[in-house]
């Protein structure tokens, strides 16, 4: 099952980033002054959200075609799981990203410093939801 194989490591790949970012990434930027952690926080999440919105989206596609293939439900439970992802980040995280996004580097404070602490809490969901998808597909290929 090929394509179950692919899903399960598009949905790894996604989830260890998403852990990466909360748990390395995240923290060592909290050491930077707050116009320094807003400077590295823009791009860092612009490049981030173009890879992990790709692998959910592929994770998402490969899942239907291994559920479709097999009939496994655990394969479109974790294709849901991962996109999944998408609706968060619109609706939980989106507001939060804009007005980061907003905020130019002089007008960086503890309000900046804040919503980073609130963003990583949000962005934590993302990890959740990438490695509940990752067990769905390990289930999936386990019964396949």
């Amino acid at each position: 099952m090929l394509t179950g194989h692919l899903a399960l490591a598009a949905a790894s790949l996604f989830t260890g980033a998403a852990f990466y970012i909360n748990y390395v990434e995240q923290p060592a930027r909290l050491q930077l002054d707050d116009r320094s952690l807003l400077a590295e926080w823009k791009p860092a999440y612009k490049r981030g959200y173009i890879m992990q919105a790709s692998l959910a989206i592929i994770g998402f596609l490969l899942g239907i075609v291994a559920w479709r293939a097999t009939g496994a439900p655990a394969f479109l439970v974790g294709a849901l799981l991962i996109v999944a992802n998408w609706p968060w980040t619109l609706l939980g995280i989106q507001s939060t990203n804009k007005a980061l996004m907003a905020t130019g580097l002089a007008e960086a404070g503890a309000d900046t410093r804040a919503l980073l602490l609130k963003w990583n809490r949000l962005h934590a969901v993302r990890t959740v939801l990438g490695g509940l998808s990752v067990a769905a597909f390990l289930v999936a290929l386990n019964a396949s």
